[in-house]
């Protein structure tokens, strides 16, 4: 019976003894991977390649050309709204993106003179139903976290994050998982 015993005690002292040890192995692989920010100097010469390679060359073409510097414009003026994330009044102009975007689903829309896409992402979602009663014309009311640009296109994206329309919220993005 002592045997048993002592068996089981050095089985259950070995088993926990692995079971520590992985947990740190698993430890030191997670911290390993973690990669560390960038410092200043570090950032500065790595925005100094990218700008010397042909993408950052177009890029910076791009930026202090007449269409570059109307997006930009644009993109500047709904800036406020943006970083407060208020609502934004707007007019659908168009249902459908310029021809070859690779946006999702959107639609055009007009906001304080100014045209801009309203991206919501991918088509394939069922969260864009009611998006598909929009006609062009509708007022809406917009919020949104972000606006972007791309030399690609010659109007500023917005993403959608919260439109509403006669005072009826018709789409709200759904909060990511597992996120911030």
């Amino acid at each position: 019976m002592k045997k048993v015993l002592y068996a089981l005690i050095l089985a259950l002292v070995v088993a926990s003894g692995l079971l520590f040890a992985n947990r740190e192995i698993k430890n030191e692989t997670s911290a390993k991977s973690t990669p560390k920010p960038l410092s200043a100097a570090n950032r500065e010469a790595a925005v100094k390649k990218w700008e010397a390679s042909p993408g950052g060359i177009a890029y910076t073409k791009w930026k202090t050309s007449p269409e570059g510097k109307k997006v930009l414009a644009s993109a500047a003026k709904i800036g406020k709204y943006i970083s407060d994330s208020s609502s934004m009044e707007a007019v659908v102009t168009s249902l459908s993106l310029p021809p070859g975007s690779r946006l999702g689903f959107g639609v055009m829309v007009r906001i304080n003179g100014d045209d801009y896409i309203l991206s919501f992402g991918l088509e394939s979602s069922i969260e864009f139903q009611q998006l598909q009663s929009l006609k062009v014309n509708d007022k809406i009311t917009i919020r949104s976290r972000s606006v972007s640009h791309a030399p690609k296109y010659l109007y500023p994206i917005v993403s959608g994050d919260y439109i509403e329309r006669d005072s009826k919220i018709i789409y709200k993005r759904a909060p990511r998982k597992g996120g911030c």
